[in-house]
């Protein structure tokens, strides 16, 4: 992936790299750590699962410490990251003004180092790149790009912007109600039918996704080259549900999918990168998804 023209505004930012926090009487509790270790294994978080997050920094006596070794920490990946955000809310304000009349609101990207607090609770850098629709945030690790590339085998730049496209759909997905709609079903419907509405959800984020890159080459921000196709698809197969549970357990156990398998993952994803059509996005309506 080239850019033609990117925006390095840091209008929308928040970096907090090298920052952590010195902490007294902090403890992960033992359930708490089980739930890190799903969110782990599933490579993200669902917008509204974010609120079931444990507090991986735990409020009491803390203070801010900074490690000056570590604020300029994966720059490159930074200024990639930032140029990917940008170039995503730029298309996502034209579509809402030209195609939806509406304003587009955008969100923050928080790069972090080791842990963070957002106003879904406590994260950590194994619970992956995840927006949270309280603070209508995005918080990433950069060094989940290396995790992505070395443990998942998914390279390439645009395997790596994929992820941060994903995440700017769910931000979309919370500027137009639909988070808030899957939400108020929370604690109303079976888990196996809470599952079927989180993959529907992260579905339509991978669509979105492809949209961003579709507007993104018309908007002449980027151009993509030979391989980016394979190297995004590289990244939907690895953060497919099928996939990760067959990596981790040795079978996979579809009632408890929550982002889609990676044959779903990677067709939504082209799907939206071949139409740029928000309108061919609705997962919630596709009879194969129920």
């Amino acid at each position: 992936m080239k850019w033609i023209n990117r925006n390095d505004s840091e209008a929308n930012f928040d970096d907090r790299r090298g920052r952590g926090r010195g902490r007294k009487n902090a403890a992960v509790g033992g359930v708490g750590a089980i739930v890190i270790v799903i969110i782990a294994l599933l490579l993200g978080q669902n917008p509204f699962q974010a609120v079931d997050m444990v507090n991986s920094v735990v409020p009491g006596q803390s203070t801010e410490v900074t490690d000056s070794s570590r604020v300029n920490e994966n720059e490159e990946l930074k200024v990639f990251t930032l140029g990917v955000f940008n170039s995503a809310n730029d298309v996502w304000s034209k579509i809402f003004s030209t195609q939806l009349q509406q304003s587009y609101v955008k969100p923050t990207l928080v790069t972090f180092t080791d842990e963070t607090v957002s106003e879904c609770g406590g994260a950590s850098a194994a619970v992956g790149p995840f927006y949270c629709p309280a603070d209508q945030k995005m918080y990433i690790d950069l060094n989940f790009f290396h995790q992505l590339k070395s443990d998942f085998g998914a390279k390439g730049d645009l395997a790596m912007a994929y992820v941060t496209a994903h995440e700017v759909g769910h931000h979309v997905q919370k500027l137009l109600g639909i988070i808030d709609q899957v939400n108020r079903y929370r604690g109303r419907i079976s888990e196996a039918e809470q599952n079927r509405l989180n993959v529907k959800l992260e579905l339509q984020a991978d669509f979105l996704a492809g949209v961003w890159v579709y507007h993104a080459q018309k908007m002449n921000m980027i151009l993509l080259e030979p391989g980016d196709l394979e190297s995004a698809i590289s990244a939907t197969t690895a953060v497919g549900d099928d996939t990760i549970q067959k990596r981790s357990m040795g079978y996979s156990v579809p009632d408890s999918f929550t982002h889609g398998t990676s044959a779903q993952r990677t067709y939504w994803f082209r799907k939206g990168m071949q139409t740029g059509d928000i309108s061919q996005g609705d997962t919630f309506s596709d009879p194969s998804l129920n």
